[in-house]
């Protein structure tokens, strides 16, 4: 049966007026919404609130609970800074990427607004979090020396694959913003500087993530049968790979660390936990690949299992992981 679209429905140019609007009333300055200075801001590198909370995949093994608080504490302030180091660099990489992308566009295109207002948005962002990163005295490096070396490509790819580059936009969005909005479900005794960051980070990442939902659900359509087989087979990829080098700490860091192997094995991702938690970082984007014909053929489908990704897609977007396995 054919459903007939409604009058009411909005057009995707209208949706993305409407996020554009929300992007000029609704939007953070990282030096103006946060009080840098204020004493309980203070980055305090011996304060036991770094200690990694029960629901991290790291925070509830054994060997970490075993930890003296000194070294807990140590671990847990290097695993914040490093993850915000490579949401930096992958902010960067989607700020050339968006200019790459609204270079193209012609006059009057609703994209060209959108995209600027997220391209200011993400440069609010990378000084919210180098400023974190430099507070914490943490020398982080960020992603592994491929992805920093492959930094100058990846956003050419939004003026000649831009379906494929806003797929790998949500394959970097997405765990971060999975990941964030679950520690401040929790709500656990964090420091206040990284629960306003987060706060501010999640608040604006639904625009940005609900604008990359929307291109991909309008433009997959006019995909040809050779760029959408090729494009299925990349989004698992994509995903797992930049999944891993936002959350997988590099060998040299785990050495730094103390981090046996072993332990780290079972972190990423090998325990019945870690497995589940990395499913679960993926529902949206197995609903929208569901959506724009992603997991159809038969290799895309094997890849996604294969990258340890696959299941039930969520029902909508934001759904809350289920606690089953």
């Amino acid at each position: 049966m054919t459903v007939l679209r409604s009058d009411a429905t909005p057009t995707y140019e209208q949706r993305l007026r409407t996020l554009s609007e929300a992007s000029v009333h609704q939007h953070f300055d990282a030096f103006l919404d946060i009080d840098w200075d204020a004493p309980e801001n203070t980055v305090d590198p011996e304060d036991p609130r770094w200690v990694l909370p029960s629901h991290d995949v790291m925070g509830r093994t054994e060997w970490y609970r075993s930890l003296p608080l000194e070294h807990q504490v140590r671990i847990g302030l290097y695993h914040q800074a490093r993850i915000t180091k490579v949401g930096l660099q992958f902010e960067q990489i989607l700020i050339s990427g968006l200019m790459n992308y609204a270079f193209s566009r012609p006059n009057g295109s609703a994209e060209f607004r959108y995209a600027t207002h997220e391209a200011t948005e993400e440069c609010h962002h990378t000084q919210m979090f180098q400023e974190f990163v430099n507070r914490t005295g943490v020398d982080a490096r960020g992603g592994s020396r491929f992805f920093r070396a492959m930094a100058p490509v990846l956003p050419l790819a939004a003026r000649w694959v831009p379906f494929g580059f806003f797929f790998g936009v949500l394959a970097g969005e997405e765990p971060i913003d999975h990941v964030q909005k679950s520690v401040l479900r929790a709500g656990d005794d964090m420091h206040p500087l990284l629960r306003r960051i987060m706060q501010i980070h999640v608040a604006e990442e639904a625009r940005h993530i609900g604008f990359a939902h929307q291109y991909l659900q309008h433009n997959a359509e006019r995909l040809s049968r050779v760029e959408r087989g090729v494009i299925s087979v990349a989004v698992p990829l994509l995903m797992k790979w930049l999944c891993n080098e936002i959350l997988v700490p590099s060998r040299s860091v785990r050495r730094e660390l103390a981090i046996p192997d072993d332990v780290a094995a079972e972190v990423y991702w090998d325990s019945p936990e870690s497995q589940k938690f990395l499913r679960d970082l993926f529902g949206d984007v197995r609903m929208l690949a569901d959506e724009t014909g992603m997991r159809r053929n038969r290799v895309a489908r094997w890849l996604w299992r294969r990258m340890d990704i696959d299941g039930r897609p969520s029902r909508f977007r934001g759904e809350p992981a289920s606690a089953a396995a």
